[in-house]
């Protein structure tokens, strides 16, 4: 049996990769994987994380794109750096805050 853990991220946080070079902000939380078991399988299984974690899905970006990411709690890190955001979906699901944070327009979101 899967159980969840309480996410240590929270929506409109920017996150960077531990592993890989991208970074983005959070706009929605999965308790525990929520993807197709073809997408688990085709991560290849010495560097698969364990389905009992949350997931994050990302307006991610790098240096040559942006794009959605769907990450493991243990693969991210808080980013520090204080740049923006550059994807081009964060101000339909974002309002900026003064201290230069993320969140959302709709309240609804979790």
């Amino acid at each position: 049996m899967i159980k969840a853990r309480t996410a240590k991220f929270q929506i409109g946080q920017i996150v960077r990769h531990r592993i890989f070079s991208f970074r983005g902000v959070i706009f929605d939380i999965d308790p525990v994987f929520n993807n197709t078991e073809e997408w688990w399988l085709s991560i290849p299984e010495e560097v698969r994380p364990n389905k009992d974690q949350p997931f994050y899905h990302l307006l991610a970006e790098n240096s040559e794109s942006e794009y959605v990411a769907y990450v493991s709690e243990q693969n991210l890190l808080p980013d520090e750096s204080g740049e923006p955001i550059r994807h081009s979906q964060v101000a339909e699901i974002f309002v900026k805050d003064k201290s230069g944070g993320y969140r959302p327009r709709n309240s609804s979101l979790n």
